[in-house]
């Protein structure tokens, strides 16, 4: 398995070496119209990124905002953006950022520490549930200003306008918590006005346009971005297209620059001679799983958790379904962690041991339950109705509840669920992914199953203090194993990423974190971009 991803590896390294060739061999055209999709649903959940955790919503928000840091795509690690410095105490508990002087807000307001303090408070606002609070709450006094005890945060101070300290809870990395979506950046006071959720205000590359429901989302160029010469292109149509067929019609007519590809548009792009030529493929930071509502009697039992994993054929699901497009999943993190245990082996298919296992626990005759998923073909009702009849074998009845992208997003959090199927960020950085079963991080944030084990936390907690990256990864590991032991999810496969572009686009990156999102500002159409863009 694990040759299997440095070969998709090499091969994407390799796919991006010749997408950076073709791209040197010019000066990047500045101007023309790039037609980008989103391509996980039919509509935008919100436009506020605080308030959700849809990858869905991140494909204008990374047009229209920025945060404190961003994600480098091709060298895989958080880089500074709305700061130029920053320095660390000894204790590594308190940053001190000197702020970019150069950006300014799409409505010419000069950004200072001010907007920045402002959003962090907004994300913690006390009675709201806003996803950026997860994130937020590793700042000193976050949760005190969340639960209305105090005006505050006492984690973040405002040395002058262009500098800003900020003291953590513990000795994390602020980049991989200040480059989340939820912890965009907006005006001071913006937010909390009406017309913000129509018309959003940023400081991103692009402003906004337009926005037509179940079509498309345009931005156009922002003049005043603080990136010398950049964006390239004057405006990005973000198309709307959660169907994977109505992409390869589009792609096929030249009427998008980019597709992402399903298991079975891959296996058919691959084999065409002329569109196999233009494909970057990356192993992803997310895992698919099936979650289950430890409320639910049947579902609290460790035994019963267990024997759905040992009556489902992962692995003949992910040759016959996802066409190999996927990595069996062991347990939470994905292969490219570097936590990642090695020696660990997924859940073998056992039906014999899944019925002795419900047998002990109670349930010789199985039980029922019920399954909320939406239409996505590599994690949602496609894989449930594979699943129904093998769990039928051992005695479990599924019974599936459809429902829209933006629904499962609000559904799952607020714990309106007996069980849910999703594609969940796992990564990159091993610490905040596992922090989703810490016992202390609500459902509402990203423990949506309610995970609570103290072997679990106090290896996580001895990771947050230790200084050593290796000690750190060596008990994360201890924990993600865990985590597979205990089951709160069906761990079904880690994504493997494929998207397809036309030979005029350039400046694509090989984003392991979200292969779909990109930088919109390095992107750029050659010459041979159809007439009229």
């Amino acid at each position: 398995m694990m040759k299997r991803l440095a070969l998709i590896s090499t091969m994407a390294a390799s796919l991006l070496a010749g997408v950076a060739m073709n791209a040197s061999a010019q000066e990047p055209r500045k101007g023309g119209t790039i037609n980008f999709v989103a391509p996980y649903g039919s509509s935008f959940g919100t436009l506020d990124n605080q308030a959700t955790t849809a990858t869905q919503d991140e494909f204008p928000t990374k047009a229209l905002h920025r945060r404190l840091y961003s994600w480098d795509g091709t060298a895989n690690k958080p880089q500074l953006d709305l700061a130029t410095e920053v320095k660390a105490s000894d204790d590594r508990l308190t940053y001190t950022f000197k702020l970019r002087q150069d950006a300014f807000f799409h409505n010419d307001k000069q950004m200072t520490a001010d907007d920045i303090i402002y959003s962090y408070k907004r994300a913690m606002t006390p009675g709201k549930a806003y996803v950026g609070a997860r994130y937020i709450s590793n700042v000193k006094g976050a949760d005190a200003y969340s639960e209305g005890k105090v005006q505050e945060i006492e984690g973040l101070k405002k040395i002058d306008d262009f500098t800003l300290e900020v003291t953590l809870n513990e000795a994390l990395d602020p980049g991989f918590i200040f480059m989340q979506p939820s912890t965009v950046i907006y005006p001071d006071g913006e937010a909390d006005k009406d017309s913000f959720k129509s018309r959003p205000v940023g400081l991103g590359p692009y402003k906004f346009a337009e926005y037509i429901p179940g079509s498309r989302l345009t931005v156009e160029k922002w003049e005043k971005f603080y990136l010398k010469d950049k964006p390239y292109a004057d405006k990005i149509n973000i198309m709307l297209m959660g169907e994977a067929a109505a992409r390869d019609v589009a792609f096929r007519n030249k009427e998008v620059d980019v597709s992402v590809l399903g298991p079975a548009q891959y296996v058919t792009y691959k084999a065409d001679p002329e569109l196999s030529k233009n494909i970057l493929e990356v192993a992803e930071v997310y895992t698919r799983v099936m979650g289950f509502n430890r409320d639910v009697k049947p579902l609290q039992d460790k035994r019963v958790r267990q024997a759905i994993n040992y009556a489902i054929d992962s692995d003949l699901i992910i040759k016959r379904l996802a066409k190999d497009k996927a990595y069996r999943a062991v347990s939470w993190l994905p292969l490219s962690s570097p936590a990642f245990d090695k020696d660990a082996k997924p859940y073998p298919y056992d039906p014999e041991k899944a019925k002795a296992l419900l047998a002990e626990a109670g349930y010789p005759d199985g039980f029922e339950f019920e399954l909320t998923a939406t239409q996505n073909e590599s994690w949602g009702l496609t894989i449930a109705e594979a699943i129904i009849p093998m769990l039928d074998k051992v005695g479990i009845k599924l019974k599936t509840k459809p429902v829209e992208s933006a629904v499962l997003s609000e559904d799952v959090p607020s714990g309106n669920f007996q069980s849910f199927m999703w594609s969940l960020e796992s990564g990159p950085d091993p610490l905040t992914a596992l922090q989703c079963f810490y016992s202390k991080t609500p459902q509402s944030s990203c423990n949506y199953t309610k995970f609570n084990n103290a072997e679990f936390d106090k290896l996580y907690e001895a990771a947050q203090k230790t200084a050593s990256e290796d000690e750190r990864n060596d008990l994360l590991r201890q924990a993600n194993n865990i985590l597979q032991d205990e089951a709160p999810y069906w761990f079904f496969n880690y994504n493997k990423a494929v998207i397809a572009y036309q030979p005029w686009l350039h400046g694509l990156q090989p984003n392991s974190a979200e292969l779909a999102i990109q930088a919109y500002e390095e992107l750029w159409v050659d010459d041979s971009v159809p007439s009229g863009r």
